[in-house]
């Protein structure tokens, strides 16, 4: 009987020992699709002049050169005040109307003047007669033309005062803007009263096109700014928005408190989105002599402590190539090792490529 069962035990183990295996999944070949070969942006690793940079904090000024202050021509009482702190004016704007009983006086005085010109025009015509009747001497003519000369001076002399006011009626002139731009300062007020010999400018307006930022720079970081420099600006208000700008004076003393010395930038102003006493933080960029190979900075990967770059061959072959980066300037990065010139990297999107490649 053990002779019929061994050869089929021997059967069974034999084909349990030949059952097929499950093969494994075969991970596709990476290939960039029609699609990522439309978002990703390709650059190629080239020489570049090495870029230093120095960060400092400022703050933003109007343009001093675009900036006038403007004053009371003479004492009075504010009428009526048109503009607010803040408010955009056009040259010739009015921007408060100003009695003035100086004005009043001035006006009067004419008033006078004019009274006195008309009665020595009708002397000297009396004069003039009787002269020519033998009742008088030359002398009384040429006394009544002095008169007349005299009193025309005043008249015109007045004149002159009162068009360099530009007043109207009784007294009252308008305080115009002598520049078109914005109140940045004001200090009137509807009612107030003052006197021309102590009074402070009313307004101050300023043309905002452009922007000055007057930036502290310390005294180890001296011979790294220079007339000339470029320079990226940012704000609080914009953290995501640069300025372009340049350092177009150095003054070359330090504060004795604070052992600063100031630069200024000028940098243009689009859509006034810069305003006077907000800090800003300023990137100032200049060029060493020497150059070094150099990625966009947005090309590089890091991860696990490392900085990666994707070189690109062909929509089938991407390689995930580490490189050691000496320091980051502004859009590039200066790569020390890892990389060759004309290779050319992902520089936009990259990151999507280096997941793909190393999950």
């Amino acid at each position: 009987m053990n002779r019929i069962f061994l050869p089929l035990l021997a059967a069974v183990a034999l084909a349990s020992c030949t059952k097929p295996e499950a093969k494994e999944e075969q991970k596709p070949a990476f290939r960039l699709s029609d699609t990522m070969m439309h978002q990703i942006v390709l650059d190629t690793v080239r020489e570049r002049p090495v870029q230093d940079e120095l960060v400092l904090t400022g703050e933003i000024m109007s343009d001093g050169d675009k900036t006038v202050k403007v004053y009371p021509l003479v004492g009075g009482v504010v009428e009526k005040l048109n503009v607010q702190l803040g408010d955009k004016v056009t040259k010739g704007q009015v921007l408060a109307v100003i009695k003035s009983s100086e004005i009043a006086d001035v006006q009067n005085q004419t008033t006078a003047a004019t009274s006195d010109l008309n009665i020595a025009k009708k002397n000297l015509a009396v004069a003039e007669d009787m002269f020519k009747a033998g009742l008088n001497s030359e002398r009384d003519v040429v006394l009544a033309r002095a008169e007349v000369t005299k009193a025309r001076g005043t008249v015109g002399k007045n004149i002159k005062q009162l068009s360099v006011y530009g007043i109207g009626k009784d007294g009252v002139y308008e305080l115009r803007a002598p520049i078109s731009g914005f109140i940045t300062e004001k200090n009137a007020s509807e009612h107030e009263q003052f006197n021309h010999d102590n009074v402070q400018h009313l307004f101050t307006v300023s043309n905002l096109d452009d922007v000055w930022i007057m930036a502290n720079v310390f005294e180890s970081d001296i011979s790294k700014v220079k007339v000339g420099y470029s320079a990226d600006v940012t704000t609080l208000s914009y953290p995501d928005k640069h300025f372009r700008g340049k350092i177009d004076k150095v003054f070359n003393v330090l504060d004795p408190e604070s052992k600063v010395m100031k630069v200024r930038v000028r940098l243009e102003n689009p859509g006034y989105l810069l305003k006077p006493e907000m800090y800003a933080q300023v990137r100032v960029e200049n060029t060493e002599g020497a150059k070094a190979l150099a990625v966009p900075a947005k090309a590089v990967v890091f991860d696990k402590d490392r900085n990666f770059v994707m070189v690109y061959k062909d929509r089938s072959h991407v390689e995930t190539r580490p490189v050691t980066i000496s320091k980051t300037v502004g859009d590039y990065s200066y790569v020390a090792s890892g990389v060759k010139p004309g290779d050319v990297v992902i520089a936009k999107d990259q990151l999507l490529v280096y997941d793909e490649l190393n999950d």
